[in-house]
């Protein structure tokens, strides 16, 4: 099954997809929120589905579709988490996790456009397993035991801005990646029973042509070490998001362009959907 909200910006309603019949979920729950998963929604939601007792909602396929979670209280991101993602931006692969911050605001929807100011003239695309908390997860005791607090996994493009990032960072990245629409999240999550994060397709494409084509096979760090070695010194509640980083193939490797005006930006991850982004440029 996945999970989905379709909708006007700020009016999406959730969703949940299974066996290619949208279901409305207005009946247990409003939104597709932290008090949604800490209270067992993914639950809630299979028991209704083997009950039969959720209803058919017409027209979805017609919908806009939202980023699947509403209002996360972070968006926690690790950099240079795949060997040669790290050796394309002249660095070597880290010891230890590279710990950034995305503010909520920047979350959009998986088709929605992108929109640069004048002033983001090297923005890059970043294609990422990015997974939603289910439980509490502090001082978690081991990387096995850290799964058991995934709620469920989705497509994410972690948008960059470089200078921003790096030529004008002061040191730190997050100043290069809090532009509005700069985490474009979805189509849907998938519940974590169902997926197996160790072996997924990442994609990416500009314009048609490949730009990243990797497996999270190569991560250096896998969900549960991301999950257990950050727990120890900051707490994730249920509805966190967390990015565990791009691989290879980014236009910071001075391989390709930046994002210009009329560019359009696909990615995917096998299991979770395709995003598209068409980019413009604000005056």
């Amino acid at each position: 099954m996945e999970l989905l909200r379709l909708g006007p910006i700020g009016h999406e309603i959730p969703v949940v997809r299974d066996n290619d019949v949208y279901y409305d979920l207005r009946p247990l729950t409003t939104d597709i929120t932290p008090e949604f998963f800490a209270d067992d929604g993914i639950g809630r939601v299979r028991t209704a589905l083997d009950e039969g007792s959720l209803v058919p909602l017409e027209g979805a396929e017609d919908l806009r579709i939202g980023a699947p979670v509403a209002r996360p209280s972070a968006v926690v991101c690790v950099g240079m988490n795949y060997a040669a993602h790290a050796r394309e931006a002249g660095a070597e692969p880290p010891a230890a996790p590279v710990v950034f911050f995305k503010m909520p605001s920047t979350i959009a929807g998986p088709y929605d456009a992108l929109e640069l100011p004048p002033y983001a003239t090297k923005a890059d695309w970043e294609v990422e397993l990015g997974l939603v908390i289910g439980s509490r997860a502090f001082r978690v005791a081991s990387a096995e035991d850290a799964y058991s607090h995934v709620a469920g996994y989705m497509l994410a493009n972690d948008l960059s801005e470089r200078r921003f990032q790096i030529e004008e960072s002061g040191g730190q990245w997050s100043k290069g990646k809090n532009l509005p629409g700069f985490t474009p999240l979805g189509p849907w999550i998938r519940p974590a029973a169902e997926v197996d994060p160790g072996s997924l397709r990442l994609r990416s494409w500009v314009n048609g042509d490949v730009r990243q084509d990797s497996s999270t096979r190569d991560l250096i760090f896998d969900v549960g070490q991301i999950i257990y070695q950050l727990s120890q010194t900051m707490p994730f509640e249920p509805g966190d998001v967390i990015l565990t980083g791009t691989p290879q193939g980014v236009a910071m490797s001075g391989k390709f362009p930046f994002l210009a005006a009329d560019d359009v930006v696909e990615m995917e991850i096998e299991g979770l959907g395709r995003h598209r982004q068409a980019v413009t440029v604000t005056q």
